[in-house]
C-alpha cells in the first residue's frame, strides 16, 4: 500500500525553502531561551506558575520603617491637636509618634513651633532642627 504525501514532503524541504536556510540554531536566533529578552517571549512557566520578566529582583536587608519629616509634622500639627493626637503641657505641644503609626523623624523641612517630639529614632539633622526651634527630641 503506498502512502500519500503533502506537497511540502514531495519537496525535501519541508517548507523551508533551501535546507540551507534552515540549517543550524541561527535561523531561531539561538538555542534555548537566547534572544527572549523583554520581547514577548519573556514568561516562562514554572512550578508556581507562570512568572514574568521583572518579578525577581533585589531585596532590602533594613528593616522598614514608617518615617514622617519635620515639614509634615510642622503642616499637620494644627489638625493633630484638633484630632486629640497631641497633647498641650503649658504652652508646649507634646507629640507621641506611636500614636500616629510613626517611628522615625526626618529632618526635611523646618518647625515654626516648641514642640515635645517623642520617637523611636530621628535623624541628627531632624534633633538639630528640633533644638533650633526650642524644641526637645525624646527618643524612646
Amino acid at each position: 500500500m503506498t502512502k500519500r504525501r503533502s506537497k511540502k514532503n514531495k519537496s525535501g524541504s519541508h517548507g523551508y525553502g533551501s535546507s540551507k536556510k534552515n540549517r543550524g540554531a541561527g535561523n531561531r536566533g539561538g538555542r534555548g531561551n537566547a534572544g527572549s529578552g523583554k520581547k514577548g517571549q519573556s514568561k516562562r512557566l514554572t512550578k508556581e506558575g507562570v512568572q514574568e520578566l521583572g518579578e525577581r529582583g533585589f531585596n532590602s536587608r533594613q528593616p522598614e520603617q514608617n518615617a514622617i519629616n519635620l515639614r509634615d509634622i510642622d503642616q499637620r500639627i494644627d489638625d493633630m491637636v484638633e484630632e486629640g493626637l497631641v497633647e498641650e503641657d503649658g504652652g508646649k505641644l507634646v507629640l507621641d509618634l506611636d500614636d500616629i503609626g510613626y517611628e522615625k523623624v526626618l529632618g526635611k523641612g523646618h518647625l515654626n513651633r516648641e514642640v515635645e517630639i517623642h520617637a523611636e529614632s530621628f535623624s541628627s539633622s531632624a534633633e538639630r532642627k528640633i533644638e533650633e526651634a526650642d524644641g526637645q527630641a525624646v527618643q524612646k
